[in-house]
């Protein structure tokens, strides 16, 4: 796999995507706002929050670091990011996944081959 360098770090404690499409004018402040006013959660906590448009093709992160927000921008050329259809519930995420739907994989899955069980072999 390619090395990405701005990217959410695999052992950032708390990922959160937000599943209903954002108005993408608003920035680091509104965004914020958002997170307090409609998750009911403290956005200086320094948990990481993913975003997207209604065209699915742009999605903004949002993260407090000590002294400031960080905002991530990406923005596709072609394709759309694979985005759970939205529902009330803000879904958990960890670093591996966050960055698994960055590089354009379906994490509504969220899970691997089942696990086979058998007795005997003939």
């Amino acid at each position: 796999m390619k090395t990405r360098y701005l990217r959410p770090s695999y052992q950032l404690p708390e990922i959160y995507l937000y599943r209903e499409p954002i108005d993408f004018r608003k920035q680091a402040n509104g965004l914020a706002l958002l997170v307090e006013l409609e998750l009911g959660h403290n956005p200086f906590t320094g948990a990481l929050y993913a975003f997207t448009n209604r065209q699915r093709n742009k999605i903004k992160c949002l993260m407090w670091e000590d002294n400031g927000f960080v905002l991530y921008y990406k923005a596709l050329a072609e394709e759309k990011f694979k985005w759970p259809s939205p529902s009330d519930e803000l879904m958990s995420l960890t670093g591996e996944q966050i960055n698994w739907l960055l590089d354009g994989y379906d994490i509504s899955l969220l899970k691997g081959h089942k696990t086979l069980h058998y007795d005997a072999v003939g």
